[in-house]
Order: C-alpha cells, then sequence, then structure tokens
C-alpha cells in the first residue's frame, strides 16, 4: 500500500473517532514558538519568475539569485561540488527539486571553474531501501521519471545514488553537542571526496513535519538505520532534523542553497498533492540555511492562503492523527512492526507562522540566534507588495 493511500485510510479512521485533531485546534508547544537570542543580519536573495515564462526565465532567474548571494570566491578553478537536490519520489517538480535549475545551477558551476558537479540523493523508503544484505528500488529510476537525471547529464553533470555504493559507503558524523540524537549520524562517503556542496530543495507541504524545505532535505543523506531512529524516536523528529544540519561535513563544505519556487506543493506531500502556481513565482538564494528556510516558509504559507479553497486536502491534510499513524507505519517500513510498536509517538504541529515551526526555531537556537533577514530582489520580477509581506512574515515579534 502506498503512504498516501495508506494515510487515506487512517484519515478515516481518525475522523471518525478524533474530530479534534483538524488544524485549527492544533498548537505547537508554547516553548518552541520563539527564542529571544538575535544575530545578525542573513540576506536572501529573490528573483521573480512570471507565471507562464518557460524554461528559459526559470533558469536565467537561478543564475541572478546565485550570483547574487555569492561571488564564489569559495569555488577554486578544478574544484568538485556536490548538488544535493530533492528526490523523495520519482514525481516531477515541485514534488522533486526543478530539473532547470539543477541544470542552470551546474552550467553557472562550471562557467565559475568547478571540475566534477555531482548531483546526488536517495530517495524515501516506501520507493527504496537500503540494508546490510539486500536493496529493494532504484533513486536513479526515479531521477530519470522525474526529469531530474536529463537535465543533469545535458548539463555536463555526474549522477550518484548513495545506495549503488553499498551499506559501507557511509561513515559516521555526530551532530552538535548536546543533542537528541542516540548515536551518531551516517552520513555517505562521496562527500569526503566533494570540495563544496550546494544545496536545491523546493518549496513544499509535508504531511508529517508540515513542511519540507532546505533543512528537511539532509535526510536525504542519511542510511536507513539512521532514518530508523529520527522516525523511532518521534517526540524530537523536529529537533533532530535541525541537528542532522549541525554535522561536520555540513558545517564546512556547505556554501549555497538555491531554491526554484515558482510552483508550489501546497498541501500533503512530499510526494503528492496540490501544485500551486503563483502568478509571480520566486527563485530564493542564500547562503545561510536558516534564513533561506524562513523566507521559503513563509512563501509557503502565502500560497497555502490563496490557492483554492476546493484543492486544500482538509481533515486529511492537517490532521494530528493522520501524522501520528503515519509516522509508525514509516518506521514499520524502516524497521518492521516491532520497531513501529516501540515508536515514540509523533506530534504534528500546526505550522501557521514561521514562528510555529519547531525544526526552524530549533535551528534557531542551536545556531545562536534568529537571524535579521534582509530580503533583496535581483531582478524587476519581485513587487514590493510580496517583499514587503516577506519581510513582514519573517521579522522576529516584539
Amino acid at each position: 500500500m502506498k503512504r498516501r493511500d495508506f494515510l487515506k485510510l487512517a484519515a478515516g479512521v481518525a475522523a471518525a473517532a478524533v474530530s479534534s485533531c483538524a488544524e485549527g485546534r492544533i498548537t505547537a508547544p508554547a516553548s518552541v514558538h520563539h527564542t529571544s537570542a538575535r544575530k545578525g543580519e542573513a540576506t536572501v536573495f529573490l528573483a521573480g519568475v512570471g507565471r507562464g515564462s518557460g524554461e528559459d526565465a526559470v533558469r536565467r532567474a537561478v543564475r541572478a539569485a546565485a550570483e547574487a548571494a555569492t561571488d564564489f570566491s569559495w569555488l577554486s578553478r578544478g574544484d568538485s561540488v556536490f548538488i544535493k537536490p530533492v528526490l523523495n519520489s520519482g514525481n516531477p517538480y515541485p514534488a522533486t527539486t526543478s530539473p532547470q535549475a539543477i541544470g542552470a545551477m551546474i552550467e553557472l558551476l562550471r562557467d565559475k571553474g568547478a571540475g566534477r558537479v555531482v548531483v546526488g540523493d536517495m530517495s524515501g523508503i516506501e520507493h527504496v531501501k537500503l540494508s546490510p544484505d539486500k536493496l529493494s528500488g532504484s533513486s536513479r529510476r526515479l531521477m530519470e521519471a522525474s526529469g531530474m537525471a536529463r537535465a543533469v547529464l545535458a548539463a555536463g553533470g555526474e549522477l550518484h545514488f548513495f545506495e549503488e555504493a553499498g551499506w559501507d559507503a557511509f561513515h559516521e558524523e555526530a551532530p552538535a553537542s548536546p543533542s537528541h540524537w542516540k548515536t551518531g549520524i551516517m552520513m555517505p562517503d562521496i562527500l569526503k571526496e566533494m570540495d563544496h556542496i550546494v544545496l536545491m530543495p523546493r518549496c513544499a507541504r509535508h504531511v508529517l513535519a508540515g513542511s519540507t524545505l532546505g533543512l528537511k532535505a539532509v535526510v536525504g543523506y542519511w542510511r536507513t538505520d539512521t532514518r530508523l531512529e529520527y522516525h523511532r524516536e518521534a517526540s524530537t523528529l523536529q529537533e533532530k532534523t535541525a541537528e542532522g544540519n549541525t554535522v561536520e561535513t555540513l558545517r564546512t563544505k556547505q556554501r549555497l542553497v538555491v531554491a526554484a519556487a515558482d510552483k508550489i506543493l501546497a498541501t500533503f506531500g512530499p510526494d503528492d498533492g496540490y501544485v500551486f502556481e503563483p502568478e509571480t513565482g520566486l527563485v530564493i538564494a542564500s547562503t545561510s540555511l536558516i534564513a533561506h528556510d524562513m523566507v521559503s516558509l513563509a512563501w509557503l504559507l502565502e500560497n497555502r492562503q490563496v490557492m483554492p479553497s476546493s484543492e486544500k486536502d482538509g481533515f486529511m491534510d492537517t490532521s494530528r492523527m493522520v501524522a501520528r499513524v503515519g509516522n509508525r507505519y514509516v518506521v514499520s517500513m524502516l524497521g518492521g512492526i516491532g520497531q513501529a510498536l516501540l515508536s515514540e509517538t509523533f506530534t504534528k504541529d500546526d505550522i501557521r507562522t514561521v514562528w510555529d515551526d519547531r525544526v526552524l526555531m530549533h535551528a534557531c537556537r542551536i545556531s545562536g540566534g534568529v537571524p535579521e533577514i534582509v530580503i533583496e530582489p535581483v531582478n524587476g520580477e519581485l513587487h514590493d507588495g510580496l517583499r514587503k509581506r516577506l519581510t513582514e512574515a519573517t521579522s522576529l515579534p516584539a
């Protein structure tokens, strides 16, 4: 049974038993809403993309936003760059990273002097499962189905899929201390060979976490046993998401975050949902992952407000019970029914504002505070009203 079909069944049971699980009745714990610590400015660069303006416009916007966000002084001629997309399934953008954005970034890195540019990921447990002595599914086939693989190869990039290297092609890294992780995080060995990392997520809803942006993309690096702990110790899944981004490889090698968000997966997620295409879409770029995600989440929330109400998934999209049952289902796929029975209770948060997101708030705490977001447009497509709304949505309340 596919995850969406399973969760539809769970939704029916939950709706009959627990009518109080609708989004309006859920609130995140007060302790995660705000952190008083503040840090310096972090700039997020936005390139506008008009609806229906075509692939070339997206590619130009990606280049413009990336070149505004960094001068690429970190990139020496011949350096290797690993691009981490989001390939949770084989579904097309925005369920996965935009092929046009990936192709544009590879071409830009080549123009700046990069040698090898490698694009890779390992898809979700519904599609790919790696064990010490067994492998089922293929991230390669999923990347081909999404259209991403063709874009990578056409732009001169290489493909890499973590499961194809095998169980032993991972190494252990420790998140920053203190953390909620009980064991180390198993990261792919190929990252040791690479000089730099560029993260290329998408802007999407997530049935469990509420959203899937840049911080959540870290799960794609992890071996199956790390993913099992992540979902089984479910009471701190949000905090572990933030902490997973503090391993040494990501702290020292990740240079840039760029996301095409001219299309939004506005409901359900991460694989399926309603695709909303705003009149003016965005490409979001920053050297700060937290700042990127704050703006990207504000953009997701804005589009969820203005999308057609008839397309909202309603109870299934917002139910705490559906998320709780769904997480246990993921644990069973990762480790079997015994592990699912041992799983902690997962709590889905009602994310109405940036400040309700436990992943983001914990990332701010462990990084020293909330950045002051500065939003800079890089082309003439971004109107002042949108810039103002996103600035207000990401400004720390008094």
